[in-house]
């Protein structure tokens, strides 16, 4: 994860934590989470197009070396797993 990321998540959650009001904290808080939600559906859309990438020509084995994890496991993300 980037540095500029982490901060912007920090000061978020650093926000929106100041938040007195309990209901539109809570609010605020279920936006977030919907954001950061969506962000990861899409991280692992564009994790899965990378492997399915590094796959043309390859055996899985090949594949999870290169990732540093096992062929089984690369073909897991390649499949949305």
């Amino acid at each position: 994860m980037t540095e500029a990321l982490t901060s912007a998540i920090e000061s978020e959650t650093g926000r929106l934590a100041q938040i007195t009001n309990p209901v539109e904290r809570f609010h605020a808080i279920r936006e977030f989470r919907e954001v950061v939600a969506a962000g990861e559906r899409t991280g692992r859309d564009l994790e899965k197009d990378a492997v399915n990438e590094l796959k043309e020509g390859r055996p899985w084995r090949e594949v999870g070396e290169m990732l540093g994890m096992s062929g089984s496991r690369a073909e897991q993300i390649a499949k949305g797993r």
